[in-house]
């Protein structure tokens, strides 16, 4: 029955998972390979351990800057401050596994349909590559959606990555909800 809506959330996601393996294979494949550049993959290590200590210790206050101001946006709504934070060609993927771009992210923010009462972040972690900086956290969420209650733990990977005035953008980001061994889905 083709006006089935699981058939089409299947159909939608298969595009979804599809556009990202896209974006893989043509854009960040290539890339890590060094293809168009002068440079291979093992320039990555390089540059992070070549940063030197102050540019390092600067770069890391500003990353968790950024990251503070993410969670104040999400915690008050605020669509400005997380329009400024997003790189236009944002991609995210929720723990439901949905692809998100930057103008779903803001429409999902503007509309109220999560409610965040609190969102703490512990275990922060921020690696270095270059102009690419990948942070990773375990965030406890206490917030609901008009599907149900979603707080639990969840642990999050964010990608950023300087723009061409030198500025940090987040670029990527994904979560995954810490299932007790006894939970199921």
């Amino acid at each position: 029955m083709p006006g089935h809506p699981r058939k089409h959330l299947q159909r939608t996601r298969l595009l979804q998972a599809a556009a990202v393996a896209q974006v893989l294979l043509c854009v960040a494949l290539p890339a890590l390979a060094g293809i168009g550049g002068s440079r291979p993959v093992t320039w990555m290590a390089a540059d992070a351990q070549q940063m030197p200590k102050a540019q390092q210790h600067t770069s890391r206050h500003q990353i968790d800057q950024l990251e503070d101001a993410w969670r104040n946006a999400i915690l008050k709504s605020n669509i400005a401050t997380m329009d400024r934070l997003l790189a236009e060609d944002y991609l995210a993927i929720t723990s439901s596994g949905l692809v998100q771009t930057k103008e779903e992210t803001l429409a999902n923010l503007k509309s109220g349909r999560v409610h965040m009462a609190s969102l703490s972040v512990s275990d922060r972690k921020v690696r270095f590559y270059g102009r690419t900086a990948v942070v990773t956290s375990l965030a406890e969420v206490n917030a609901t959606t008009p599907d149900g209650n979603i707080s639990g733990n969840y642990r999050y990977t964010r990608v950023y990555a300087r723009d061409a005035s030198g500025n940090w953008k987040i670029v990527s980001f994904e979560a995954s909800k810490i299932r007790e061994p006894f939970e199921h889905k």
